[in-house]
């Protein structure tokens, strides 16, 4: 069997669809399940899952940390994630990876000043509607049900314009880097990764599917043995 190799981004461990689909409510728990799949996984089939160095593994340890995760889900993670910091100098992008990026995140810029300018056009339009002892008598009430209110909208609205499908941080970027490195697939639930891994034409699987996957190749190996047994 051709022996594959897997770099995990945090959501791979810690999405709340993959412990949905597994029928899990806690973190902890469903980190444990996946790291002892990953574990089997390596036992019997030599598949390696990487995580780079130290970006992922220090928010996975922080993860595991701020949840009350017993000890024994810091030592998988040490024992069966293979620790590797991806070689920044020498794995290449196309200059036109690059452009299509910088072209990409103007777009989403503009997109996020658009959201802005509307809040703060709808923000002084119904300020300015208020009579002028209501805004006299009630500065509180109006700055906590209709700023506060105008500013919950703009943040989910910003975050959905500026940083759906970007690398907004250093672990994401690593992720991509290690995979290309190793000729790795990418496991994440993050869409961000998921697109401009295509772009790289880096390998993706989506982190709800990621469990699944390790039990099907888990379940057809112990088949096999018992065939080539009997």
């Amino acid at each position: 069997m051709l022996r594959q190799r897997f770099v995990l981004d945090t959501t791979a461990l810690t999405d709340l669809q993959v412990r949905s689909q597994m029928e899990i409510d806690e973190l902890c728990d469903g980190m444990q399940s996946i790291l002892e799949l990953i574990a089997n996984a390596r036992l019997q089939l030599d598949i390696s899952c990487y995580i780079p160095f130290p970006s992922v593994y220090n928010e996975l340890q922080e993860f595991a940390k701020n949840n009350n995760c017993e000890d024994e889900v810091i030592a998988k993670i040490d024992t069966w994630l293979v620790k590797k910091t991806p070689d920044r100098y020498n794995v290449t992008i196309p200059s036109r990876i690059f452009h299509e990026y910088v072209t990409y995140m103007r777009d989403r810029i503009n997109k996020g000043m658009n959201v802005a300018e509307d809040a703060i056009l709808n923000t002084a339009s119904q300020c300015t509607s208020l009579k002028e002892e209501d805004r006299d008598n009630s500065g509180e009430e109006i700055e906590r049900e209709v700023i506060g209110s105008i500013i919950g909208k703009f943040r989910n609205k910003y975050r959905s314009a500026l940083r759906y499908g970007i690398l907004d941080s250093a672990p994401d970027i690593d992720v991509l880097l290690l995979a290309k490195e190793l000729d790795a697939a990418v496991v994440a639930s993050d869409y961000g990764i998921q697109k401009w891994a295509e772009q790289l034409a880096v390998r993706y699987v989506p982190a709800s599917t990621f469990p699944r996957m390790l039990q099907e190749y888990l379940k057809h190996s112990s088949s096999f043995i018992e065939d080539t047994e009997g």
